[in-house]
């Protein structure tokens, strides 16, 4: 269900915040993107972001002597997957992005260090955003059919 949850929020991001606040202007845009990153790092996101990185290769190591192999070896690959598109690329990519703009201080940036910051972030993080959304994607979408394997 978290890694569900977690390819609903990256496309939602994807999809709809992204191109939304993309059409804002350069202090507006980063003001938007600063809020957002504040206020979603809460206990429930956390819980909802960290629980597929323990649940995924725990279900994996379960199922290593599973009757149905395909099983394990779909679950290996959800989990490879989403350690890499999600994890690894949120911390390395987003993340650090994220604190460059929270260390910043927008209301007294001129407007060439508002465009500047927005450069140097906006395609980047999106880039990175649109990963997460792909892979945590594939990931839930092979748990789905694991799901179907394992009842028929």
């Amino acid at each position: 269900m978290t890694t569900g949850l977690m390819a609903g929020i990256f496309f939602t991001w994807t999809n709809a915040v992204t191109p939304g606040i993309g059409k804002l202007k350069d202090l507006e845009y980063l003001s938007a993107l600063q809020s957002m990153n504040r206020v979603i790092l809460n206990r429930i996101f956390y819980t909802v972001f960290i629980c597929p990185v323990f649940m995924l290769p725990l279900a994996t190591v379960l199922n290593y002597n599973s009757a149905n192999s395909l099983v394990f070896t779909l679950l290996l690959i959800a989990s490879i997957i989403y350690l890499l598109g999600v994890f690894i690329i949120t911390a390395a990519g987003n993340i650090p992005l994220n604190n460059v703009l929270d260390k910043s201080d927008l209301e007294n940036f001129s407007l060439e260090d508002t465009r500047n910051l927005r450069s140097e972030i906006e395609t980047k993080w999106n880039s990175f955003n649109l990963i997460r959304t792909i892979t945590s994607s594939i990931s839930f979408m092979l748990l789905i059919l694991i799901c179907l394997l394992i009842t028929n």
